[in-house]
């Protein structure tokens, strides 16, 4: 048995003030305050969780480099507890990106930008946003590590198995669904709960799903943010409001669960790149 057995986790299902950057880091502040009182060791926010997300032209706006300040606010909060915070990231002039910004012990240890930018239904994405081209893992602690991906990104199981084969033994899922955005006949609420369930089950990998909870103009986030175990099983879900949600991992748990399952053991990566050339 690794040291450090266990992971105490969470995810903060809040709403965010559409553009008030401000207002969304004091809700932020005093979550991870509440969090770090729980003992948590990693925390995941929702996607764009400083911003709210029907932001428009208002990209710009919000829109933070790195080295803004009130993301060092963040940072010098977390304390030791890694966490997973939402934001428009100013790359350059006019270079924007919905990204995650992992911090931890007064730092930010990795950022990691969206990949698959939806342009669907009512979504487009792809209109403010330019898209990421790198996976990201960050250590947590001592035999844990964690992988990030932001909401579509989980709907293109290739980037799934790619950010799954370096082996992180936890998965974060940010994530900004509200009802009936994709049509009126996809069920996001229902949908979602297949998604991450599979890919827990799959790749005995737990994951930490966090959704927003409340409206924005006339969208309703509908929550339903959960931790799932390494078989899929389901840890902890939040209810319909504002809460923060915790749970115990086991990386024992994790053990035999991709050891009596071997997904990442037998993913056979050359043949599947050999198959996969070709094709855009």
């Amino acid at each position: 048995m690794h040291y450090q057995d266990r992971l105490r986790v969470g995810a903060a299902q809040i709403n965010a003030t559409l553009g008030d950057v401000d207002a969304n880091l004091a809700q932020h502040l005093a979550t991870i305050h509440e969090a770090r009182e729980s003992g948590v060791e990693l925390l995941v926010f929702p996607e764009l969780s400083l911003t709210g997300y029907g932001l428009g032209s208002r990209v710009m706006q919000v829109a933070m480099p790195l080295e803004d300040p009130r993301l060092g606010e963040l940072a010098q909060a977390c304390g030791e507890m890694q966490t997973v915070v939402g934001f428009v990231e100013e790359a350059s002039p006019g270079e924007y990106y919905n990204a995650l910004a992992i911090l931890q012990a007064g730092e930010i240890t990795a950022v990691h930008r969206k990949l698959n930018l939806p342009t669907y239904g009512g979504l487009e994405e792809g209109k403010w946003f330019t898209h990421g081209n790198e996976l990201t893992q960050t250590q947590v602690r001592p035999g844990w590590s964690a992988t990030q991906l932001i909401c579509a990104d989980l709907w293109n199981p290739a980037l799934v198995h790619a950010a799954l084969l370096p082996r992180p033994t936890v998965l974060c899922a940010p994530i900004n669904s509200a009802s009936g955005v994709v049509s009126d006949d996809f069920s996001n609420e229902q949908n979602w709960v297949l998604n991450v369930q599979f890919y827990a089950m799959t790749y005995g990998t737990p994951v930490i799903m966090a959704n927003r909870y409340g409206p924005e103009g006339q969208s309703h986030f509908w929550g339903g943010s959960r931790i799932l175990g390494p078989r899929g099983e389901l840890l902890a879900e939040a209810e319909e409001r504002e809460m923060l949600i915790t749970a115990e991992l086991s990386r024992t748990a994790i053990a035999h669960a991709r050891f009596e399952l071997p997904t990442h053991r037998d993913a056979d990566t050359p043949l599947i790149r050999e198959l996969m050339a070709g094709y855009r």
